[in-house]
């Protein structure tokens, strides 16, 4: 699911990018309101993550515009402005939900699958590749029936891999998903992750694949008849 984050607080904007594409989220941070509704327009997401207070237009002309101009994907609300006026300001503009500043990321994570899972229906909450499933509506790992034990680690691994089954992810993609903001980590720790999980994937026809130079890949192998 691709997300649209209009931050302009650039350590807030990193830092959410980085929680949430480790979730399993493709990211786009944009930093004014002017450029968030040109986006909106032309390249909808399938949710935006909207701050009121942007340079440019702020968050409330965003979101009406938007509504005005038919732009119907979900839009969450993040905002320090947490009176109840205001939230009703904003829900009463077109948006889906609010949620003051701070807020805790598993709440966030909730509420963003909530209104993914409402405008797009239980099918598109779930990714495959051969026996392997992720579960994106409680980001549960299984195979088959099973769920498959992995530690946080293993699982920001595979939750980027699954969201491209068959297409390599650079290593540095990987490792910033994995590790993130762990500057004393050392970038082959990658590969010890990538290999406690190939370990786990033994025999269940999804393979991890190294390609040297470009990163790793996951893979259903062909079912034997």
């Amino acid at each position: 699911m691709k997300l649209l984050l209009v931050e302009d607080d650039d350590s807030m904007a990193r830092a959410l990018h980085l929680a949430l594409e480790r979730r399993g989220f493709d990211v786009e941070v944009c930093g004014n309101g002017t450029d968030a509704l040109q986006r909106l327009r032309h390249a909808p997401p399938d949710l935006t993550l909207l701050d009121l207070t942007i340079p440019g237009m702020d968050g409330l002309a965003v979101l009406q515009k938007a509504r005005a101009q038919g732009v119907t994907a979900p839009i969450l609300v993040l905002t320090a402005r947490g009176a109840v006026g205001d939230r009703i300001q904003g829900l009463n503009a077109g948006a889906d939900d609010y949620l003051a500043k701070p807020f805790d990321l598993d709440e966030l994570e909730a509420r963003v699958r909530a209104l993914l899972r409402r405008a797009h229906g239980d099918a598109d909450m779930a990714l495959q590749c051969g026996r392997l499933r992720l579960e994106r509506d409680s980001g549960a790992f299984y195979l088959g029936n099973e769920v498959l034990d992995l530690t946080p680690r293993e699982q920001a691994l595979l939750k980027a891999l699954i969201a491209k089954p068959g297409h390599a992810v650079p290593k540095e993609r990987l490792f910033r998903l994995v590790f993130p903001m762990e500057s004393a980590i050392q970038f082959e720790a990658i590969e010890v992750v990538a290999y406690r999980l190939r370990k786990k994937l033994a025999g269940s026809g999804v393979s991890l694949v190294t390609l040297r130079g470009l990163g790793y890949l996951l893979k259903a192998e062909p079912a034997s008849h």
